[in-house]
């Protein structure tokens, strides 16, 4: 396959002519091996499916109220500590936010430091992240660790000595464009998207070769064709050819060049179809008096070739989105019965707040339903059209610019943010961390200038009407749209769940407990709370046949930028700082691994 940095023309025919041929899909076979055994946890989500499962059971209902903590580990950093570590072998791979520290620790003797790799970066990149400087999380393949930094630049490291195989410049810094994305390994390439939408950056994939770190393809997120890698006649919105240059015909004028839709969330695969998965964040700007159209291809799901880049369907969750409703939270891909028959699923937790059931071969939209009651920007989601029923009420462009629209939920964190959910075969329900979070949004107009922020809105943030919680951890019935049971939790879960074949659920509070419950019914079964609120993944593996459960603590990200920043004012954070100003009286800023296991 050619390895093409920039397609246009007659290129791009080539491109459309290659996709149309038959490939082998066939994964990295070293990775398909890995992510089958259990006692090692080989990728971001646990797998390519992004399903955060694992088939262990030492740990049951019966005995993780018995669960201690076995050691923990400081990573020196007292930012957001989003993501988790990776398990490969005897060895741990654990990440930290700028200056994005990676420390390999041997599990075989007492997690000695094996090596450590700090990358020295400008701080000046730090000014331009959104949401406080966290990272996601590495990703192993073919003997390295791929750690995508915040100044955009992909690294491969050895992952016996930590040494620099090589390195890419995804991105320019100065002009906004951040990284804070888990890479995925497929194949013989390396995937990370790019964050910055706040900034005006234009958002793409890209796709590098595991062995030189030359790019291979990189697909923005609007544009032409060429830049999209769309054909106009192929590339399918349920079910209906996307139409010649279909993201630059919905912006005005040249807009779409800082268009936003950067893609900062998680990337699934299936190796059967070869096509990955991953989804694009909000348009640029906020206000959306100042872009007319339906903003395409922002706040939209992709289903691409892994080989070429070629996108075989999208579908646009939230067209000329008018409150932040970034589409970038994980895909999770499900083999199940739907209405009696076997379908191959994809489920997506949006930021607006509806959780989206699609046949993932087809892009077919099977179900749209609000996961949180709170909803209340769109009534539904009509399954033909696939558009959202609007209530003007709510509408921050309806209303006006510089006029103040009250009562809008969910607050633009959305009812989920990137924090994964999990799925289990078990009990075919999806376990869900979610924000119970409303807002008032004052759109203003504002002037793009390269590396400067492009917002334009004003936000405040508060609990959802009928309540002092912030959040809800829920189980969700992907097929009939509904939730199963709820757990109400004071402030926002903002931590990765993992479901386990022992029937228990994990998930973390901003306040820092660890969290298990029953996997059928939500009972609190153990709690325990660690050193910092917890925004990270929780993940499993085992040493020497003895299971384990991980978790990095140490709060920050969106929900805890006043603590990681010092933000005091409500409106700073965009938003955020007020509806979280209490946290500080529940826990404190410190990034620590910490590690459970049963007694002896």
């Amino acid at each position: 396959m050619p390895r093409l940095l920039r397609i246009s023309g007659s290129a791009l025919a080539l491109v459309f002519a290659l996709a149309a041929l038959p490939t082998v899909a066939s994964a990295n076979d070293d990775l398909l091996k890995l992510e089958k055994d259990p006692n090692q946890w080989t990728q971001p989500a646990g797998n390519y499916a992004n399903t955060r499962y694992s088939a262990l059971k030492q740990i049951t209902t019966a005995n993780v109220k018995n669960l201690q903590p076995a050691w923990s580990f400081s990573t020196g950093v007292l930012r957001g500590h989003e993501g988790g570590p990776l398990v490969i072998g005897d060895m741990m791979y654990v990440h930290a936010p700028f200056p994005n520290t990676v420390y390999a620790l041997d599990l075989a003797d007492n997690g000695k430091i094996v090596w450590k790799y700090e990358p020295k970066q400008d701080p000046n990149v730090i000014p331009v992240m959104c949401c406080d400087t966290v990272n996601r999380g590495v990703a192993y393949g073919e003997g390295m660790i791929f750690l995508h930094q915040a100044d955009t630049t992909l690294v491969a490291l050895d992952a016996k000595t930590g040494k620099v195989v090589w390195s890419a410049k995804d991105g320019d810094a100065t002009k906004g464009e951040t990284g804070t994305s888990a890479p995925l390994v497929v194949k013989d390439k390396v995937l990370i998207g790019n964050s910055g939408g706040e900034f005006g950056v234009r958002g793409h994939l890209s796709a590098y070769d595991i062995k030189t770190g030359k790019l291979v393809w990189q697909a923005h997120s609007m544009g032409p064709d060429a830049d999209t890698l769309m054909d106009p006649a192929k590339t399918t919105e349920l079910g209906k050819p996307v139409g010649k240059d279909s993201g630059t015909s919905t912006w005005q004028g040249d807009q779409w060049k800082i268009g936003g839709g950067t893609t900062w969330g998680w990337i699934s695969y299936d190796p059967e179809t070869n096509l990955i998965y991953y989804g694009s964040g909000n348009p640029s700007t906020w206000n959306p008096v100042q872009r007319p159209g339906d903003n395409k291809w922002s706040m939209t799901i992709f289903a691409r070739d892994a080989d070429t880049g070629m996108a075989k369907w999208v579908y646009q969750m939230t067209p000329h989105d008018e409150w932040d409703y970034d589409g970038v939270n994980e895909m999770i891909l499900t083999d199940q019965k739907f209405d009696g028959k076997d379908r191959k699923l994809l489920v997506h937790f949006d930021r607006n707040g509806f959780g989206y059931t699609l046949d993932r071969l087809t892009g077919e939209l099977l179900v749209a339903e609000k996961y949180d009651p709170a909803v209340n920007w769109a009534s539904k989601i009509d399954l033909k059209t696939g558009l959202p029923v609007r209530d003007k009420k709510y509408s921050t462009e309806a209303n006006g610019e510089d006029t103040n629209s009250q009562g809008i939920c969910p607050a633009a964190l959305g009812s989920k943010d990137q924090q994964p959910a999990a799925f289990s075969p078990e009990t075919g329900l999806f376990y869900v961390p979610t924000n119970h979070v409303c807002m008032d949004y004052e759109p203003y107009k504002v002037a793009y200038t390269a590396g400067q922020p492009y917002v334009g809105a004003t936000l405040s943030m508060y609990p959802a009407p009928g309540g002092t919680n912030l959040g809800n951890f829920i189980a969700w019935d992907a097929e009939k749209g509904k939730i199963a049971w709820s757990i109400p939790e004071p402030f926002s879960v903002w931590s990765g769940a993992l479901a386990t074949a022992g029937g228990v659920v994990f998930y973390g509070t901003l306040e820092g407990y660890l969290k298990a419950v029953d996997a059928k019914t939500g009972k609190e079964l153990y709690k325990f709370k660690t050193p910092s609120g917890i925004i990270g993944n929780i993940n499993t593996y085992t040493s020497k046949g003895k299971q384990y459960i991980a978790v990095l603590s140490g709060v920050g990200g969106w929900a805890g930028i006043g603590m990681a920043a010092g933000l005091t004012n409500p409106n700073e954070g965009l938003g955020a700082v007020g509806a979280y100003q209490s946290l500080s009286q529940y826990t404190q800023l410190g990034g620590t691994l910490t590690v459970f296991a049963l007694p002896d």
